[in-house]
Formats: structure tokens, C-alpha cells, sequence
């Protein structure tokens, strides 16, 4: 025999899990770190303003997002310094090892930082400067 499903009558619950707010939460919150990666399609500033757009929309919503987003635009303007100095060294040819071991040390701590950031972890790059407090 098949069961058949009780009707309560009354109204069935509706809106997010409890867990999905937090869920939203770490999504933005990675997010954050992960649209510095634009800066790949914008040269120069692409890598702040990823980072900037998602915080600025979403930091009232979660404050998860409000201190990763913080952090990520500030490490990434931060990066953009680096990369200037870089840049500009390369007419002294040092800059020939330091552009790419810039870009690299950025790619490496935005994949970190968006994992860590997945988990819930609120991170902090080991090097930036605290522009935006």
C-alpha cells in the first residue's frame, strides 16, 4: 500500500533555510576577493574595482562582506602600488622579476583568501596597507 501525505492545513513555511542567510553571507564574501580577477579583463584598476562593486553592494546586507570587502579592495589597491613601482622599475630591469612575482603573489592570495572566506573565515592578507578602516 502507498502512504499518502497528511494535509496540516496550515500554512507551510516559506523563505530561506535558517543556514542560508550565513550561506549568502560567505558566497558574497568570496565573491569580494574573487572579482579582483577582473582586473585581468580591466588592466590597472580592474583589480580594485571588482572587489569595490560587490562591497559597496552588499556591505549594509551582511557584515560578513562588509570586512572581507574591506579587506579585499584594500589589499588589492595595495597590489596596484606594488605593480605601479613594478611597472616602472622595469627601466632599471629589476622590474622584469618583480612584475610577474607581483601578479603571481596577488593570484595566489586571492585564491587563498576566497577559500578562506568560503569557510566563513574572516582573512587578512599578510601584506596591505589598512586604507579603508
Amino acid at each position: 500500500m502507498a502512504e499518502q501525505q497528511q494535509d496540516t492545513g496550515g500554512p507551510q513555511p516559506t523563505g530561506p533555510v535558517p543556514d542560508q542567510k550565513e550561506k549568502d553571507s560567505r558566497l558574497w564574501g568570496t565573491l569580494c576577493h574573487l572579482s579582483a580577477l577582473a582586473g585581468c579583463v580591466i588592466p590597472f584598476a580592474g583589480c580594485v574595482v571588482g572587489p569595490l562593486v560587490v562591497w559597496l553592494l552588499k556591505r549594509e546586507e551582511f557584515p560578513f562582506v562588509d570586512d572581507q570587502g574591506k579587506e579585499a579592495v584594500n589589499f588589492q589597491i595595495t597590489m596596484l602600488i606594488a605593480g605601479v613601482v613594478a611597472f616602472m622599475s622595469v627601466f632599471v630591469l629589476i622590474g622584469f622579476v618583480l612584475l610577474p612575482a607581483v601578479g603571481l603573489f596577488d593570484l595566489v592570495m586571492i585564491v587563498i583568501a576566497s577559500m578562506k572566506a568560503n569557510e566563513g573565515e574572516r582573512y587578512r592578507y599578510p601584506v596591505s596597507l589598512r586604507l579603508i578602516k
